[in-house]
């Protein structure tokens, strides 16, 4: 199979933007004709080997950000809105998509965030009965989503945020352990911790300077708590300025992100980046063994390793969600080509819904996507309990994978048939953009697909797919 050609013009223009150069000087930085960068900027012709080479070697540009990431999950992102019954039959060509992805991607984002705006009017009239009544009801974005979207589109890397937890871990280092460490730098800084059984997870008494954590949490859960108030109380400035440059719309979602941030300033200090990728190399991505080493727990690991995109010193392209009980997503990143559902749950093919019925293992398969793309995904459960008797138990399923190119890089893939096509499960994303007519797990007809129902005759579907 030939190589997809690389067309990533909006890419260039941004680059040039960001080096402030003209065309004329760009042209002449990367040994091309001014015409002929004019043409591939404009993606009338594909981006050459040459002048790949000439941005590592003359700006030192990580050329993997050259790559079709971001005009990828525009394309997927566009085909399921677009899959929205409200657009009838009418969408255009996945042609088309891919051209206004790379082409225009502002005005990708803009259709985005107005089918949103319409979803959300459409649920709020479904629910009619139960604003009326209320002052004040006004349509405002999901600060949930607008919060989802901006790491999404960050490929869930945080540069400044990453970097900056890393050297809070390398300043620990040597002061034993980084729960003890820590504990001993807040208490430095007038911070007093005490554990409770009866407290919340977290909670901070800013009058009295005590944090308070719940002697229940598993010490993983305690540890990564203590270095989230750890970037609220000592990071507040950088947090600040990227929720600044993030530009929400809504006071909820500076909050939900300011969270987000400092979840992300935990993990990354509990596994710094260059510690931990290293470590993950070493080990070919064993979850279990990364854990004792960092001492996080599995799901910790799982997105850690799926942040690992630092540029120039980039991990595996890793895929991370997880799911409820009703598979609904609760959580979704992904650095490969495979996109999530963004509304409704996962495709029931894949063996994420299945780690429920086994609790304690990892599940391993191979599967592919209706585009062609394989890959290896590993699932596991996930129980939170709450810690004593009668609380409620909080059961969750996890999936971590690749393309099945870097599958031997995982010590999950030992054993498995990598090279036979028949061990590959078909998957989707979500039902009304898969573009499979034989799935038996089909819950509403794909949009593209013109039905042809046979009164006389009933298959695995009440219809056929033409």
């Amino acid at each position: 199979m030939s190589a997809r050609k690389l067309y990533a013009g909006a890419k260039l223009r941004e680059i040039r933007t960001r080096l402030s150069l003209t065309q004329k000087d760009f042209a002449a930085k990367l040994g091309v004709s001014l015409p002929y960068l004019n043409q591939m900027e404009n993606n009338n012709r594909p981006v050459s080997t040459t002048v790949v080479l000439a941005l590592a070697q003359e700006f030192g540009l990580d050329v993997t950000e050259l790559g079709q990431g971001d005009s990828e999950r525009l394309v997927t992102d566009m085909r399921e809105a677009l899959a929205d019954p409200v657009f009838g039959d009418a969408a255009p060509p996945l042609a088309d998509l891919r051209l206004t992805a790379s082409n225009a991607p502002a005005l990708a984002r803009a259709f985005l965030e107005l089918h949103k705006a319409y979803r959300q009017t459409h649920e709020r009239l479904a629910s009619l009965d139960e604003a009326l009544g209320r002052e004040g009801t006004q349509l405002q974005p999901s600060p949930w989503e607008e919060v989802r979207d901006f790491f999404h589109y960050c490929d869930n890397y945080i540069d400044a945020v990453d970097r900056t937890a890393e050297r809070f871990s390398e300043l620990l280092q040597g002061e034993g352990d980084i729960r003890s460490a820590t504990i001993a730098r807040l208490a430095h800084k007038g911070v007093k911790v005490r554990f409770d059984h009866n407290a919340p997870l977290r909670q901070f008494d800013v009058t009295s300077g005590v944090l308070t954590l719940s002697a229940l949490a598993p010490p993983e859960t305690q540890t990564f708590q203590l270095l989230l108030q750890v970037a609220l109380l000592r990071q507040n400035p950088l947090l600040e300025a990227t929720l600044d440059l993030a530009r929400f719309q809504t006071e909820a979602a500076r909050g939900i992100a300011k969270i987000g941030l400092a979840n992300y300033f935990a993990g990354a200090a509990i596994m710094p980046y260059g510690a931990f990728l290293r470590a993950a190399q070493e080990t070919r991505h064993d979850l279990e063994r990364l854990a004792a080493l960092f001492g996080a727990s599995i799901e910790q690991v799982a997105h850690r390793l799926s942040t690992l995109q630092r540029p120039g010193a980039k991990g595996i392209p890793f895929f991370f969600v997880r799911v409820d009980q009703a598979g609904t997503i609760t959580k979704r990143h992904s650095s490969t080509r495979l996109q999530f559902a963004r509304f409704g749950g996962a495709c029931p093919l894949w063996n994420v819904h299945r780690a429920f019925e086994t609790p304690g293992r990892f599940l391993r398969q191979l599967a592919e996507t209706p585009d062609g793309v394989r890959y290896i995904s590993l699932a596991r459960d996930v129980t939170k309990p709450g810690g004593h008797f009668g609380a409620p138990v909080r059961r969750y399923a996890i999936a971590l994978g690749c393309e099945v190119k870097h599958a031997r890089a995982m010590v999950y893939a030992d054993g498995m048939d990598l090279d036979r096509d028949e061990a590959f499960e078909p998957i989707g994303i979500s039902c009304r953009i898969c573009e499979r007519t034989t799935c038996h797990q089909r819950s509403v007809p794909p949009l593209e697909r013109r039905l042809h129902v046979t009164l006389n005759r009933r298959d695995v579907l009440p219809y056929e797919l033409e």
